[in-house]
């Protein structure tokens, strides 16, 4: 939901962004890899209790994640670009969340059950992109939902910020929320299809 309302008011951050990593030589698919360098690097930050910094590093890949598609729209698309994108970014997640289950065994039942919700979202994600008819900017349709990537970045801070103490409720929000905006892309295309038919 943010990352599709915001992109108006980041657009100028990324489009800037975007522009540097141009000038200086960098592919949009050298950036994806960088991305998904500096995330699996939060998630060992995160999982040697180096809780802040490990945050403020996620952000960090989030935005050049945001910044490799506007390089992509810029130069010349990928397809490749877009599978490592949505596999990165999926190892991110898992990174993040492993780095939680071994820091806080306690929690591993109900962080196993997010990474089965983001498992069932991201299937249905992937499969409503490929079905249904594409009129958006990105390389595939994309199906919009409460829990997009900003949210799972937010979602994902609070329950590395508020650890141990909060990470049982934080993380219990976010398994609703992913399964709430997974319910909300199915019914949606199931709606789109019946149109296309």
């Amino acid at each position: 939901m943010l990352d599709t309302k915001a992109r108006p008011y980041v657009k100028p951050i990324l489009d800037k962004t975007a522009d540097f990593f141009i000038k200086i030589g960098f592919s949009a698919n050298q950036v994806t890899v960088l991305a998904f360098v500096i995330g699996v690097v939060a998630a060992v930050l995160v999982g040697f209790g180096w809780m802040w910094t490990g945050v403020l590093i996620l952000w960090l890949s989030g935005l050049l994640d945001a910044v490799d598609g506007t390089m992509a729209r810029k130069t010349k698309q990928s397809g490749f670009g877009t599978v490592m994108d949505v596999t990165f970014d999926r190892v991110v997640e898992a990174g993040i969340i492993i780095a939680l289950a071994a820091r806080f065994p306690e929690q591993q039942f109900l962080l196993l059950l997010l990474m089965a919700s983001i498992l069932f979202g991201i299937t249905a994600f992937l499969t409503i992109g490929n079905v249904v008819q594409n009129k958006g900017i990105k390389s595939f349709h994309y199906a919009t939902g409460i829990a997009e990537r900003t949210e799972g970045f937010l979602l994902l801070s609070l329950m590395v910020l508020t650890a141990p103490t909060f990470l049982f409720w934080t993380t219990g929000l976010f398994l609703v929320i992913e399964i709430i905006s997974t319910i909300q892309r199915l019914i949606e295309a199931h709606r789109q299809l019946d149109k296309e038919e």
